[in-house]
């Protein structure tokens, strides 16, 4: 992989969760480029564990863990873990996050013929509502509260969240990814002013639209036309195309080096192409 820029991470353990998809693994795949240990976490062991094979196969150190970001006792067990393998932890990257379609509803607007026909605001499940709010906050807080204990006084000491740009302006269909991400923005901020005093940063990244093999089929037909909701993305951002997920990189980078961002604290960079700036009109 073709990093942007490199960092010196040399000696520094990286804590990656959600390490098991295409997105934290490829996060994974670039600090371990720039010399760092990388502990890749993920409720799916083997898939954080093939994307670390990957990143040892190219002559970095890394390892996987099973570890479920909701159970503050799993991830106590993997941070005794990683202690022995690699190290106390000096950045932790909090990539564990997503979606549910039990929290979505089917149209952008309601209107009162839709009842009992679709699934409206009113059909929302409450406990799908739940996984998706403590997926995105609580699967950052909780990891917070556990590696942050290793990150006091340390120098290079960062926390970087990923948010969305759905966090400054929600998105229709997905009221509860909306909220929750829009509270890790605001978490973030928080994190920043609270360790202050003890020389952690923190951070957020907030991505916009990324063509990813998640999320193709929902973005494009299956004779590669876009869809209804893909142009209306494309027509709501301003550099009129979707983000390459490499592209979010060189943002990484920059929080994660000390040296580059040393005095960036509790802000929340959205790389989105101008979605959230543009108003439409």
């Amino acid at each position: 992989m073709k990093l942007p820029f490199e960092i010196d991470l040399k000696d520094k353990v990286v804590v990656v969760t959600g390490a098991g998809g295409v997105l934290c693994g490829m996060f994974a795949k670039a600090v371990a480029q720039c010399g760092a240990k990388v502990a890749l976490l993920d409720l799916n062991k083997e898939a954080a564990q093939a994307n670390a094979d990957e990143i040892e196969k190219n002559g970095g150190i890394a390892k996987g863990y099973g570890c479920n970001v909701l159970d503050k006792s799993s991830i106590e067990a993997a941070h005794a873990e990683i202690i022995k393998d690699l190290g106390a932890c000096d950045i932790l990257i909090n990539g564990a996050g997503g979606n549910h379609p039990k929290a979505t509803t089917d149209n952008e607007y309601f209107v009162k013929e839709d009842l009992d026909k679709v699934k409206t605001f009113f059909d929302l499940d409450q406990q799908g509502v739940e996984f998706v709010f403590n997926l995105n906050y609580m699967g950052t807080l909780l990891p917070t509260q556990v590696f942050a204990m290793d990150m006091m006084n340390k120098k290079g000491a960062t926390i970087i969240n990923i948010s969305s740009m759905n966090a400054f302006t929600p998105l229709t269909k997905i009221p509860a990814y909306s909220g929750a991400k829009a509270a890790v923005s605001n978490f973030t901020q928080w994190l920043a002013v609270h360790f202050s005093k003890v020389g952690i940063r923190c951070n957020a990244m907030a991505p916009g639209f990324f063509i990813s093999k998640q999320n193709e089929k929902l973005l494009f037909n299956e004779d590669g036309t876009p869809t209804a909701r893909t142009n209306k993305i494309l027509n709501g951002t301003p550099m009129n195309r979707f983000g390459k997920e490499e592209e979010l990189l060189g943002t990484l980078l920059y929080l994660a080096s000390e040296e580059a961002s040393g005095f960036v604290n509790g802000a929340v960079i959205a790389i989105d192409g101008g979605f959230s700036a543009y108003s439409g009109v």
